[in-house]
């Protein structure tokens, strides 16, 4: 009996040194695994958002007798113009507040813009209901544009302090000699929040007459583009530039596959190169418009290498995402166009839409120490 009695408390010690050496294990181990996770951070970033819009004519109601506005289509509708108007720069209001505001909960920090007949308009527009508490400023020159549309650039002041400002004139001559009236190219460098950038607008010449014999037209306006990026090189050879705007060329075409260069894929871009992320988008099957049943990607954003990463390292302010901005609001739904921006006018008429062209943006993020 006092045999048996021993050998139950041994094997009763035995079994509860096995629990306190297990439970032990366990302490240690949690112990280790808070230690690891309290040295692990939890990484934030700051995420601000540059778009670019084709206003599709946003004109005034006043006619310019130093232009041909009168051929805008506002000035050609039968009925109250003023109230058109108002509504229209309501429409382009709203999508304006709505890019990028997913990821962000900020609209554009930064927004270039085409289409503009003058800054009066723009006055209008950054006080329309769902941007006056943005605090939106303006950098405008006028063009020599003949219909007298002009680019332009929007920013928010709490996020973007503009250093220098200036216009590029783009000087064409059709085959018989004659001056092609149309837009400058629009340079801005400025610090956002406390990086240096610069941004190039740019609106060139239409595909009218067709797109091959319109295309030298383009191609200088390239050539034009690349003499900007040099300047802005030869002054900050390590310049985070960003060349956005309404193109009238796609990704693929001549100006900017041969002129500019641009490279479609990020694995083939060196320091120095221009990357195209709307390349991609483009070969499958994204567009921002469509023309006479043909879709399009005139709209675009391209950044200089300095704003690619090549890891996940996000300790400046560096390109995440590029994006086309289309919700279901802003695509017309029935109809020949079904499927197509949802548009303002269209034969003298004022439709309600918003603008021939959807916009495009980017997140540029890093991270928050």
């Amino acid at each position: 009996m006092c045999f048996t009695k021993n050998l139950y408390t041994f094997e009763n010690n035995k079994t509860l040194m096995k629990h306190l050496n297990y439970l032990l294990f366990s302490l240690l181990l949690l112990g280790f695994s808070i230690a690891i996770y309290s040295q692990k951070e939890v990484k934030k970033y700051q995420i601000r958002t540059v778009a670019f819009y084709n206003l599709e004519n946003l004109f005034d109601t006043i006619n310019n007798p130093n232009t041909f506005d009168e051929q805008s289509p506002i000035m050609r509708l039968k009925g109250n113009k003023t109230r058109v108007y108002i509504d229209k720069l309501n429409n382009l209001a709203k999508v304006i507040a709505g890019i990028g505001f997913e990821k962000s909960k900020i609209s554009p920090a930064i927004i270039g813009v085409a289409e503009v007949e003058n800054r009066k308009v723009l006055e209008d527009l950054i006080v329309t209901e769902p941007l006056k508490n943005k605090h939106y400023e303006i950098i405008h020159f006028d063009s020599p544009d003949a219909r007298g549309i002009d680019v332009a650039l929007l920013y928010q002041k709490r996020y973007f302090k503009p250093i220098s400002q200036k216009n590029y004139e783009l000087r064409l001559w059709d085959t018989a000699g004659k001056r092609i009236y149309t837009r400058d190219q629009l340079l801005v460098s400025g610090v956002l929040d406390d990086e240096l950038i610069y941004i190039i607008v740019n609106h060139w010449p239409s595909r009218r007459g067709g797109e091959v014999k319109s295309s030298p037209l383009r191609e200088k306006a390239a050539w034009l583009n690349l003499k900007i990026i040099e300047e802005i090189r030869k002054e900050e050879p390590q310049a985070k530039i960003i060349n956005m705007g309404d193109f009238n060329d796609d990704p693929t075409n001549k100006s900017i596959k041969k002129v500019l260069k641009a490279k479609g894929k990020k694995k083939n871009v060196k320091e120095g190169d221009i990357y195209n992320p709307m390349e991609n988008m483009f070969r499958h099957g994204f567009n921002t418009l469509g023309y006479r049943d043909n879709i399009n990607l005139f709209d675009q954003i391209l950044i200089s290498s300095q704003l690619l990463t090549s890891s996940k390292t996000y300790d400046t302010y560096k390109m995440f995402a590029a994006h086309i901005y289309n919700p279901n609001d802003i695509i017309t739904k029935t109809g020949r166009y079904k499927g197509y921006p949802f548009r303002s006018y269209s034969n003298g008429n004022f439709l309600g839409g918003y603008s021939d062209h959807y916009p495009v943006y980017m997140y540029l993020i890093k991270e928050n120490n």
